[in-house]
């Protein structure tokens, strides 16, 4: 008689270790205007560190519907893993020690990668895309820049999808790997055009061909009732829905990358 098979034992995803692992608060990061928990989460054979943000915690803005930041940042993971480019960390929303919230691994950033600079003179460098002026004191100003780095510009394309209103150099985390980044997205799919971002460099330049097929799988996945639009659905507003069909429309007709629209400040204060 032959021995019986062996199953092997099933491995815990990271979207499973967030929604249903015990979370324990390890403490606060208290530069964040809201209430953002650094914490520790175990289920099974798993354990991680993660990002709590409950609603609860919340600040009220003026321009966007109170209780509804935390949905915002799953919505943008969801159209993230869309994307098939994984630039926002696992996001879930669950509960938690102080109610129903965000919960988002968590990733180190790596300190050596430079994405952001201050520099002399009126044009950048070769490999950088330039931002704008800014004054660095005594009168005097500088040319903000960011790396010309297609990681980078595959975020550029996700905020201007999920209409991103809070783009700053401080939410770019480079990890290991090569891998980038991008987090705190509460202030994401307004129905008005509300995109602040450090990452201009592109503006009116044409989409790369990686960008259009992604725009055209995105847009598959937003018509009414299929998978992406029914599960956006359930986190933001139809109105809001059917303004993210409209942008990846626009982007696709235009064929190239958004510009500041002159109706909003173009990019978020304080930058970093």
């Amino acid at each position: 008689m032959s021995a019986p098979e062996r199953i092997p034992p099933r491995s815990v995803t990271t979207a499973e270790l967030l929604a249903k692992g015990e979370l324990k608060v390890r403490g606060r990061i208290r530069e964040a205007s809201n209430a953002v928990l650094y914490c520790s989460v175990s289920y099974e054979d798993r354990d991680a560190f993660c990002v709590y943000k409950p609603i609860a915690g919340e600040r009220p803005l003026w321009d966007f519907p109170d209780g509804t930041l935390a949905q915002r940042e799953v919505a943008a993971y969801e159209v993230s893993e869309a994307t098939g480019w994984g630039l926002v960390p696992t996001t879930v929303l669950r509960d938690g020690p102080y109610g129903e919230g965000m919960c988002q691994l968590w990733v180190e950033a790596s300190p050596e990668a430079e994405l952001l600079a201050l520099v002399d003179g009126e044009e950048p460098e070769e490999g950088w895309k330039a931002i704008g002026f800014a004054e660095v004191g005594e009168g005097k100003t500088a040319l903000l820049v960011h790396a010309d780095d297609p990681r980078l510009r595959r975020l550029a394309v996700l905020d201007a999808v999920i209409n991103n209103a809070d783009r700053k150099g401080g939410h770019l985390l480079p990890a290991d790997e090569g891998r980038l980044y991008g987090i705190d997205h509460g202030v994401t799919f307004s129905a008005e055009n509300k995109l602040r971002t450090l990452l201009w460099g592109w503006a009116g330049e044409p989409l790369t061909p990686e960008a259009v097929s992604v725009l055209a799988s995105l847009r598959d996945g937003l018509a009414p009732g299929a998978p992406l639009a029914t599960r956006l659905g359930e986190l933001i507003t139809p109105a809001e829905v059917d303004a993210t069909r409209a942008r990846v429309e626009a982007m696709l007709a235009a064929g190239k990358h958004p510009e500041p629209s002159g109706e909003w400040p173009a990019i978020p204060w304080p930058p970093v």
